[in-house]
């Protein structure tokens, strides 16, 4: 339910506004060097407070509970905790009974019958994705060679992201992003056919993210518009290189030796200062709501780091099963 994992297994908790979050981490082998510090440029990527995004300021300090003895860790489960400090839940004491157009707060009340967190989204914000950052750190110092880089390369349907957001800060709204990850040095044979294929996996973990609402691998949605002969990948050495790189890095689920190549599609931030229309779940009728608090204009500016170290979860646990 929340966890995620085989042989390097994350279990994810807390809630956006509750006295904390954090990942459990499961599987972790012993004898990795692993202190306070080395979260802190992969947290900080992830930071809001510039502009586009959320005023919310909060320490992102991780705490490392368990599983780390004398700046190593042990094969015990590692354990890794945030302090909510600047949550400013005065703003959501309005929205329990009328849920926000786009946001989880109707499914979560009538899933959890009403006693769910609803501040802030409770369980399912996006601030839970500190978890799975904090992992991914972990996850890359156990897959090296191989090297996961994601970026942002296109917002609102622009690829000058600053015009973007600045456009969308002018018009009160929110946009959208399509994050491309890319992880190279990938050995061959990673994954299985079918249920654990490596498309698989990782579109399981990248749904996990919130705003996540597609994927595509290699050529994506493009190999609809191209012919068998432009789509295959021509190989050009024994070692599995090829010319072109149209299926991502996988065939058959399993990958190829080639660059391994996805993107995302992030969607707009659902909570926007324009009224939007709801229902008031205790009378039924429709209704206006105006929503306060702090949001990200353009979520997708700090989404990338969060696909590169889910990527790194996935690729870490693959990494370990071929062990």
């Amino acid at each position: 339910m929340n966890n995620y994992g085989r042989l390097f297994r994350v279990s994810i908790y807390g809630e956006s506004h509750g006295k904390g979050i954090g990942i459990l981490i499961d599987g972790c082998p012993p004898g990795l060097e692993l202190e306070e510090k080395d979260f802190a440029a992969d947290l900080l990527r992830r930071k809001g407070g510039v502009k586009g995004t959320t005023p919310r300021l909060e320490s992102d300090a991780p705490l490392i509970k368990s599983g780390v003895f004398n700046g190593k860790t042990t094969g015990a489960p590692v354990l890794i905790a945030f302090e909510n400090k600047d949550a400013g839940s005065a703003d959501y004491d309005s929205l329990k009974d009328t849920p926000r157009p786009g946001h989880a707060d109707f499914t979560a009340a009538k899933k959890y019958s009403g006693f769910n967190d609803y501040r802030g989204g409770g369980h399912f914000s996006g601030r839970l994705t500190l978890g799975l950052v904090a992992a991914g750190v972990i996850a890359k110092k156990i897959i090296g060679p191989v090297k996961v880089t994601a970026t942002l390369v296109e917002a609102g349907g622009d690829t000058d992201i600053e015009r973007a957001v600045n456009k969308a800060l002018e018009m009160k709204d929110s946009i959208g992003g399509i994050i491309q990850c890319e992880a190279v040095n990938v050995p061959v044979g990673l994954g299985e056919p079918f249920f654990d294929s490596v498309e698989s996996m990782l579109s399981h973990m990248m749904f996990a993210i919130p705003a996540v609402k597609g994927i595509e691998f290699g050529a994506g949605f493009g190999a609809a518009r191209m012919k068998g002969s432009e789509c295959n990948d021509p190989i050009i050495e024994a070692g599995g290189k090829t010319g072109t790189n149209h299926a991502g890095g996988i065939n058959g689920g399993i990958t190829n030796g080639n660059p391994l190549l996805f993107r995302v599609v992030v969607k707009p931030t659902s909570s926007v200062s324009l009224p939007q229309r709801t229902v008031n779940l205790q009378t039924g009728e429709q209704v206006d709501l105006a929503i306060r608090g702090r949001h990200d204009t353009c979520i997708a500016l700090r989404v990338p780091v969060v696909v590169e170290c889910a990527a790194a979860v996935v690729l870490a646990d693959l990494t370990m099963q071929n062990k």
